[in-house]
């Protein structure tokens, strides 16, 4: 296939719509099922990269959930817990690596990875599927699927689900083109690779960088590197927890992703756990109980008796002081910046949602006040000396 024709482009009324590549060769892949629209195709090119990528950088199955052209969520495999398992739903006893790497990924920010794009490093499995099943989720892109999770795939959205396999020995032309109001602008494509090597300019007091932080400072850059800037990523334990993208100012893509990485967290607190759900609440109604019963507006949502709709009685309150001694528990993050912190203020934000190991260019004419800050609280700083903007 040289040339798929979309139903319309980022909109509907923008016709024709299509894609094809520069040179008129085929297509890098295949559309085993659905028909992709535009938006899909851009989180499966983007996600499908940074997913090879993590693969190739860790040696670990890597998976990645995309939504509007940054990712929700990106993880390597790991084994479950009991509470992952509880957290993220997962009712099926097999877990595959490659199905623990997107548990992970979605799992990282499940409500805004409502109606993602999936991507997998490795052949999606049945594991993949049958979790992929009971969620909301546009699409997949993998490089190959088993007969089996194939046709588990095919029965979601009454058989419209978008299923593409991609090539994975596809290597991108050096430069690539984009117009922008009829002008045409041409780079190079960033092939820049991030492994341990980067992190080796440690500028802190504290330059005891364990390998599990090495680990997470690489999914943080390669998150980094397919997010929207400014984006700021959060990791712990090889997966992202809190992604801030397209922010204009990067302490804003700092309290962003802070947010996101409590939010992750306080679904693990034993009030959140212990949730009296009523029988057969769908996952996502779940998701947005969780997100309301942690939020400051759940006072009110109790005094509207709301709280019936999912639950069996009413929860008693979370509180904001336990909130934030809940948060204050969180420890061994670390975070990474597609950009220069240009104030310490970024590091004390951090700090409230348990970093301890950054990864940054560097490069600020303020770079000593944003060491001094990470020096304060005993952290590790590396500074990679690249850039990684995403547009």
């Amino acid at each position: 296939m040289k040339t798929f024709e979309l139903k319309y482009g980022c909109n509907p009324n923008q016709k024709p719509a299509f894609v094809s590549m520069k040179d008129g060769s085929e297509l890098p892949f295949t559309i085993l099922n659905g028909r992709p629209g535009y938006i899909n195709f851009m989180d499966a090119l983007n996600s499908y990269q940074l997913v090879k990528e993590l693969k190739e950088a860790t040696g670990l199955p890597s998976a990645a959930s995309f939504k509007h052209v940054s990712p929700a969520g990106a993880a390597v495999a790991k084994p479950l817990t009991d509470i992952d398992r509880k957290i993220y739903f997962v009712e099926q006893e097999s877990v595959s690596p490659i199905a623990s790497a997107y548990i992970r990924a979605r799992g990282a920010d499940r409500l805004c990875s409502y109606g993602d794009w999936a991507a997998l490093s490795d052949v999606c499995d049945a594991d993949v599927a049958n979790y992929l099943k009971l969620e909301v989720s546009d699409g997949i892109i993998a490089p190959g699927y088993t007969d089996e999770a194939l046709e588990i795939l095919k029965t979601k959205k009454g058989g419209k689900y978008n299923v593409i396999q991609i090539d994975e020995n596809y290597v991108c032309a050096p430069q690539e083109c984009k117009d922008v109001y009829g002008i045409t602008f041409e780079q190079g494509h960033n092939n820049f690779k991030i492994n341990e090597d980067l992190l080796k300019n440690i500028v802190t007091k504290n330059k005891e960088l364990p390998k599990e932080a090495v680990t997470d400072m690489i999914v943080s850059l390669i998150t980094l590197k397919y997010t929207q800037s400014n984006s700021v990523c959060y990791v712990k334990d090889g997966m992202a927890i809190g992604v801030g993208a397209g922010q204009q100012s990067r302490i804003h893509c700092t309290r962003l992703a802070g947010s996101k990485a409590d939010n992750w967290y306080l679904r693990q607190c034993p009030k959140v756990l212990s949730l009296p759900w009523k029988e057969n609440v769908r996952r996502p109604d779940r998701d947005n109980a969780i997100d309301v019963y942690t939020s400051d507006e759940y006072e009110d949502i109790l005094r509207d008796g709301e709280w019936q709709k999912v639950f069996t009685e009413k929860p008693e309150v979370l509180t904001a002081e336990e909130k934030k001694a809940w948060i204050a528990t969180q420890s061994g993050v670390t975070v990474g910046s597609d950009a220069f912190f240009p104030f310490g203020d970024n590091i004390e934000r951090a700090r409230k949602s348990g970093a301890a190991y950054i990864a940054e260019p560097g490069g600020s004419i303020r770079d000593d006040n944003v060491i001094e800050t990470a020096d304060k609280y005993n952290m590790v700083m590396a500074f990679t000396g690249m850039r990684l903007f995403h547009h």
